[in-house]
């Protein structure tokens, strides 16, 4: 029955239960998008009928091009379509906040040991293990959007544009290029009749604003809170292709260009997020609780956590709440699906060149690679959930410490 047909006691009970599914998946949900999409499907289709397992479908494939979290979206967007705003908001806050509070104690946790002189040493090889994540990952899209000469043409050029400059500030130069050069190519697709497309601004606005402002209030006051903000929000504004693009751009910007974090911090990190149930995108709240260690005590951490948090997730909230209501307009257009192909496949580029960047300074330790090539086997070939491989490879830390 459709929403607007409840009752408002009916309504608000049917609402409970869904944020109820919503907690039970932000506990269960191993794996990325893909994985997500499957227990998806299961629960609000299948088991509860909130959705058509075709809308469910199409609005994990619009979520898959706008910038984001991917799965994110998607849910929240379901939250979106079911209650509004309000059920929305409280759906992002419960997908998100078991793997946020994970990530953040996991934060904490190493800091303590940093500060106790306690050898990290039993993580050493999740770090090569990272870099077996993050290069499947790679090839897995990859495998999805590589299928033409102009996509191989572009996905080279922005690895070796991404290796040469590792600057945060050369990421939206490169997608932006990747989607112009294939957006030329728009008479190959199929024209589709189209209806005047209605657009609604405001959330738009309110995403822009809300960047710009961080950004002129950053610069500003030189609050660290505030620009651990404002560099998610931004990173969150620009990352397609969900965590397996976010990790390298993210390593760019707080390991080797601010040098907030440490190559070890920053891998074993994206190795720990693969590990825990939810939002990969929970690396943030991680990155931002270390970022602020230098600023003072428990709070100073929490407050990166929190600030870094909101920022990676608010601008993929805002923009699905803007494109949802004219999508079904805005694809119908040859430009819009053509410039698609490029940015995926500029995607892809940087996380070449990230997983050059990090494998390097491993290319003479045996054991690292052996463990970096380990892991993307395992991922490849077999059906091995990342959990387990990841706490295989703590195990083994601990029984070679």
């Amino acid at each position: 029955m459709s929403e607007s047909l409840l009752h408002p006691p009916v309504k608000r009970i049917r609402h409970l239960i869904f944020l109820k599914d919503v907690l039970i998946l932000a506990l269960t949900c191993f794996g990325g998008p893909q994985v997500h999409l499957v227990m998806f499907l299961e629960r609000f289709v299948h088991k509860h009928r909130y959705i058509k397992e075709e809308e469910l479908l199409e609005l994990q494939a619009l979520c898959q091009v706008l910038p984001g979290p991917t799965s994110t979206q998607t849910i929240t967007a379901l939250g979106f379509k079911l209650g509004g705003p309000n059920l929305a908001y409280t759906t992002l806050l419960i997908w998100s906040l078991p793997a946020v509070l994970v990530m953040t104690f996991a934060a904490l946790g190493i800091y303590y040991l940093q500060q106790n002189q306690i050898s990290l040493a039993f993580m050493r090889f999740v770090e090569p293990m990272a870099v077996g994540f993050l290069a499947y990952g790679g090839y897995s899209i990859g495998k999805k959007v590589i299928h033409k000469n102009t996509h191989w043409f572009i996905l080279i050029t922005a690895a070796v544009i991404a290796y040469l400059f590792p600057s945060p500030y050369m990421t939206p130069i490169v997608i932006v290029l990747g989607g112009l050069v294939t957006a030329l190519e728009f008479r190959k697709h199929q024209k589709m009749e189209k209806n005047p497309i209605r657009i609604q601004w405001a959330n738009f606005i309110l995403w822009l604003g809300v960047l710009v402002f961080a950004a002129a209030l950053g610069a500003i006051t030189h609050s660290l809170p505030i620009r651990l903000f404002e560099n998610f929000y931004r990173n969150g504004s620009l990352v397609f292709g969900g965590g397996q693009v976010l990790n390298p751009m993210l390593y760019t910007e707080f390991v080797e260009f601010k040098k907030y974090l440490t190559r070890q911090e920053f891998l074993t990190g994206m190795a720990l997020a693969q590990v825990i149930p939810g939002p990969v995108f929970s690396i943030a709240s991680y990155i931002g609780a270390l970022s602020m260690r230098s600023e003072g005590g428990l709070g100073s951490q929490l407050w990166g956590s929190l600030a870094s948090t909101a920022g990676i997730f608010l601008p993929g909230t805002f923009l699905i709440f803007f494109v949802y209501r004219f999508w079904n307009g805005l694809k119908k257009y040859r430009g819009v699906r053509a410039s698609l192909e490029g940015v995926n496949a500029a995607s892809v580029g940087l996380t070449a060149a990230a997983v050059m960047r990090m494998f390097i300074p491993t290319a003479t330790d045996s054991t690292a690679i052996i463990f970096i090539v380990g892991t993307f086997l395992l991922l490849r070939y077999t059906k091995t959930p990342p959990y387990v491989i990841v706490l295989g490879g703590i195990l083994t830390g601990i029984l070679f410490h």
